[in-house]
């Protein structure tokens, strides 16, 4: 997408556009066409194509660049209902989690093929730039789309990544793109883009991406007993935070007459630092971390008459080499190694132009081996299978899915554990009841289950083999309202969900010490209660300047049920606050931008137990940017200058783990 300021004549022939296609699309497959419905300029128009059987949130395209983010996490904590875990500086791990129900039951899908780590089952989205991503969604339950792998109905909520797309005006063989970035703690960030036109039906692009940092930040340390005085104050340098990493991504796309392909290579390789919590007045920690993750992934859809295929397969190779060199803890050097090998297949027949139905086969082989004394070597080999059928009805529509998941687990030289048989259902209703389509209300329940990780199951110093498999139930009652109240106030979309979700021997990770490794256990029985609401509206005072504004807050009450005899019964379970939110207001005027985003998150607890020594204090952060967009003939570019933290603030997301204070950010784009 091209870096100069859209005027609103071609934003509106682009939604105009984009709502005949999701209407074409609607009533000749079975794809919902969730990712087309959350465009910000088919909302705006309040038809049925705009409908969300599901509850999603989206940001793509100019939105994404507009926000000061980095990563993938970053960009993740304006979304509803998510808690991002943030370990501090630039290479610290971001992982996300999402209405309380823990990372391993977010799913991450990655240009249409889910990302794995049997290891410990959190991706780990710090290692994922915006740099090279066009769309960012959250599906709540799983996607509208029936067409998908077997895999895809089996998260409690997905995290869906979509990287650019070439696309070539007529006479155009190649794009290129180059892009600095560079900033506080040292930060040099260049990255690059060229995508090249092979043949009429056949594209090709290549992206890279290097990321320094020494991760270096002052941070004020500072407690205060429960008695309400303070325990030490003091300011300090963030130590052992840096990072050296690359990214190279090779994409090929192509087109048949009947379908279309992709294929990709992805490898990302560092080197970084664990920067560690800050306990016992220790500064700084001889804990590093060595990533090499290395997939290849390929794609094929075919559709001839009333049946669709898709078939997707991937192999991936991760090797992770952690280091502890610390004097005061035993001295640690082990190599983890990862192989996953997965195909899938699914099939879409369309039976009437209201009907449709689906089935997907999915088969994932996950091995694991570690250069350490007595080591279980897990093979996990997953058999899935879904079926799903939806039925249009005019102004209501039902979908309905199963999905039943084998897993064997096997030990090479021990006793294997027993497998596991799991059937999961899911049921989506959703309706405009107004003739006019401005109101669309929407329901679901969902079942879901997720194995124990071989961490939480076999690691030697904290697995648990007793641990129970967490199941899941979600209740999900939710309205959406989007209309166009005048050519002024072009775009007004709001959302509204109130969910339930029961969590059973839910699993649990803290950190124990050293960042690397943690504690397992199973709380039991977690009751979630909550409430999402997001609100944007777009206006255009004149035809020069766009005004954007978004917002979003989550109210959750999410507490551990398990034993009425237990001290922290009924207590809100760790890290959860009850009240967070975000707003982002943009404007945009004759090349110039400014963005303005605002983040909350409410007090919490950092153990399970709600009593003054363990509570964590509420933090709040103010980011702001400015962007000018040039052009000289075909060569755009675009200079923006960040802050962020604007305020200063002191705050932890995970106690005595600091983050940076202020802090900035420059960046430099040239598109041809």
């Amino acid at each position: 997408m091209a870096y100069t300021t859209i005027l609103v004549k071609e934003k509106m022939k682009k939604a105009l556009l984009t709502a005949l296609i999701a209407i074409i699309s609607l009533n000749s497959t079975a794809e919902e066409t969730a990712d087309t419905i959350s465009l910000s300029e088919v909302t705006v128009q309040g038809r049925k194509a705009t409908r969300q059987t599901i509850p999603v949130q989206t940001l793509r395209g100019e939105d994404l660049r507009r926000l000061n983010s980095n990563s993938v996490a970053d960009a993740l904590r304006y979304f509803a209902g998510v808690q991002v875990k943030d370990y501090g500086g630039v290479g610290g791990i971001k992982t996300i989690n999402v209405r309380s129900m823990g990372t391993n039951h977010t799913g991450v899908v990655y240009d249409g093929v889910a990302l794995g780590n049997a290891q410990n089952g959190q991706i780990d989205l710090g290692q994922f730039s915006l740099d090279n991503v066009e769309a960012l969604s959250l599906h709540n339950g799983q996607r509208s789309a029936l067409l998908q792998p077997a895999r895809d109905f089996g998260s409690a909520a997905t995290v869906y990544m979509r990287t650019r797309a070439p696309r070539f005006s007529e006479g155009e063989t190649y794009h290129a793109r180059g892009t600095v970035r560079f900033g506080s703690f040292d930060l040099i960030n260049p990255s690059a883009l060229v995508e090249v036109r092979l043949s009429p039906k056949v594209s090709a692009s290549l992206s890279a991406e290097y990321l320094t940092s020494t991760g270096k930040y002052k941070f004020r340390y500072r407690r205060v007993n429960p008695a309400g005085e303070i325990a030490y104050d003091t300011t300090a340098v963030r130590q052992n935070g840096d990072i050296n990493a690359l990214r190279t991504e090779l994409n090929l796309n192509g087109t048949t007459t009947t379908g279309d392909w992709r294929f990709k290579v992805y490898n990302y390789t560092s080197e970084r630092g664990v920067p560690g919590a800050i306990v016992n007045n220790v500064w700084r920690r001889g804990e590093r971390i060595g990533d090499n993750n290395t997939f290849a992934q390929g794609s094929y859809t075919h559709t001839a008459g009333r049946w669709s295929t898709l078939a997707n397969a991937k192999y991936a190779f991760y090797r992770t080499h952690y280091v502890n060199n610390d004097d005061r803890q035993v001295k640690i050097d082990n190599l983890y190694r990862q192989r996953e090998l997965y195909f899938s297949t699914a099939n879409l027949f369309t039976i009437t132009d209201k009907w449709w139905a689906s089935a997907s086969y999915d088969f994932q082989w996950n091995t694991m081996n570690a250069d350490m004394t007595g080591f279980a070597k897990p093979d996990r080999f997953s058999n899935l299978v879904s079926a799903a059928t939806a039925l249009d009805l005019g102004r209501f529509r039902v979908q309905a899915s199963g999905l039943m998941t084998f897993i064997h687990d096997n030990l090479r030289g021990q006793e294997s554990p027993a497998d596991k048989h799991v059937f999961t259902p899911a049921v989506y209703v959703s309706g405009q009841p107004l003739r006019a389509g401005w109101l669309n209300l929407r329901a679901f329940y969902k079942k879901s289950f997720r194995m124990p990780t071989f961490n939480d199951l076999y690691y030697a110093d904290m697995g648990n083999s007793k641990l129970s498999p967490e199941h899941v139930t979600q209740y999900n009652l939710g309205a959406q309202l989007a209309f166009t109240p005048s050519r002024t106030v072009r775009a007004v979309n709001l959302n509204l969900d109130a969910y339930y979700n029961k969590v059973k021997d839910k699993i649990v990770a803290y950190p124990k010490g050293q960042q690397f490794r943690w504690t397992m256990l199973n709380l039991g029985v977690v009751d979630i209660r909550g409430i999402d609401a997001t609100a944007s509206v777009t206006i255009n005072p004149v035809d020069v300047l766009e005004l954007t504004f978004r917002g979003q807050y989550t109210y959750q009450k999410a507490i551990d049920i398990t034993n009425p005899a237990d001290n922290y019964y009924r207590h809100q379970i760790p890290y959860i606050p009850h009240h967070s939110g975000s707003a982002v207001l943009n404007a945009a005027w004759r090349g110039w931008g400014l963005n303005y985003s605002y983040m909350y998150v409410g007090e919490r607890y950092n153990q399970q137990e709600n009593i003054a020594y363990n509570y964590t204090q509420p933090w709040y952060t103010s980011d702001i940017s400015i962007s000018r967009d040039f052009r000289f003939g075909r060569v755009k570019a675009r200079a923006m200058a960040e802050i962020n933290n604007l305020l200063n603030q002191d705050y932890d997301v995970i106690i005595n783990y600091p983050m940076p204070k202020r802090n900035y950010r420059f960046t430099i784009t040239v598109e041809i």
